[in-house]
């Protein structure tokens, strides 16, 4: 086995949009990484982060790729420039960590791989929701036969729309957006994560307007066509002979129905939201009448947004980070598949595979680990 990359890394991000806020709360945390640099298409929005950090420089774009202080690119774009700014920073001979999904489509994904696998650097990717404690406990009850052998599980995610706090909301309702690419990588890699790859899938897909109004921020009341599905229904067939199935909604209001459920042959797992690191993991077993709470077990303890990162820098060299380019790639290829699917009416094979990623010891807290 390797050794971990030299740490702490350092880090340059792409993009200082919205989700950068929880990665910049959670980076000062973790000691195998040290943030240098910030870059986005605007300047002035780089130029404020890096006012309210000290020792951290704002760079244009391929200035910061081209950088020989950086040596991880973490790539906020949003998901059409995904596979750009990757290869640029492969190009470049850094390490690259993206936001969910890995690449806008498969095909680009797979040019990404390609190409780090040519250079020789690693690839990572969100969600890195499924190393915290919340997936991790279940994996483990999962693991050590707590519910025997899975047999089925359920995945939801309902809401009526991200216009409705998002003050630029357009690529949510374009190809490449909708509830199943933006929400179903946290959904999907967790399935995978506890029960295994997917070999095939069945999907369902429907929209039920033409356009959502902003309803927040300077553009407040202006429509925005949607030109994707925006209800997303699918059968997940894991090689292992476990049914998950999916439901990705952007058009109804609430549900009651657990985030993911697993259910084996001497019990039931309730498990909690894929898009929160923590949360209590549930069990019921086969005769009794109540469900109780199991203790934490296993993952990233106080973990947060960016723990993927920490995870991948103390990774051997050679081997897979837990959120890994590989588990990604599988995830998109999932999810195109079934909208695939959904077109189609048939059943679709997932010609991507990829292993259940290591599981993670419980880990406390996340700043010691390594």
């Amino acid at each position: 086995m390797g050794q971990p990359l030299n740490t702490p890394l350092n880090i340059g991000i792409v993009g200082c949009g919205n989700i950068i806020v929880q990665y910049l709360d959670t980076l000062p945390s973790l000691d195998a990484l040290r943030l240098v640099a910030v870059a986005d298409l605007d300047p002035a929005r780089a130029q404020a982060v890096a006012d309210g950090l000290p020792g951290v420089r704002a760079l244009g774009v391929q200035e910061l790729i081209a950088d020989p202080g950086v040596e991880l690119v973490l790539n906020l774009t949003i998901p059409a420039a995904h596979a750009e700014v990757a290869l640029a920073a492969i190009a470049a001979g850094k390490q690259v960590y993206g936001e969910k999904p890995l690449a806008a489509t498969t095909e680009e994904a797979r040019a990404v791989l390609a190409a780090a696998a040519a250079a020789g650097v690693t690839v990572g990717s969100a969600p890195d929701t499924v190393l915290g404690t919340g997936t991790q406990t279940a994996r483990r009850a999962i693991d050590d036969g707590l519910i025997g052998r899975p047999i089925s599980a359920t995945a939801t995610m309902v809401t009526p729309g991200h216009e409705r706090w998002h003050p630029n909301p357009d690529f949510y309702y374009v190809p490449g957006g909708g509830p199943l690419l933006d929400m179903g990588p946290y959904y999907v890699s967790a399935l995978v994560t506890l029960l295994g790859p997917v070999k095939s899938v069945i999907g369902a897909a429907s929209h039920t307007r033409n356009s959502r109004v902003i309803g927040s921020g300077p553009r407040a009341g202006e429509s925005v066509p949607v030109s994707t599905d925006t209800h997303v229904t699918g059968v997940l067939v894991h090689e292992s002979g476990v049914l998950s199935t999916l439901v990705m909604s952007f058009d109804a209001v609430a549900t009651q129905a657990a985030n993911i459920e697993v259910h084996g042959e001497t019990g039931s797992l309730v498990v909690p939201d894929p898009n929160q690191f923590s949360g209590a993991v549930k069990i019921r077993t086969l005769g009794s009448e109540d469900w109780k709470v199991l203790p934490i077990s296993a993952g990233y303890a106080q973990s947060a947004r960016g723990i993927g990162l920490q995870d991948l820098a103390l990774t051997p060299d050679g081997g897979q980070p837990r959120a890994s380019g590989t588990l990604a790639f599988h995830a998109l290829d999932i999810m195109e598949s079934v909208l695939r699917s959904a077109r189609s009416g048939r059943a679709v094979d997932v010609g991507s595979r990829c292993g259940r990623p290591d599981p993670v010891p419980l880990t406390q807290p996340a700043a010691a680990v390594g």
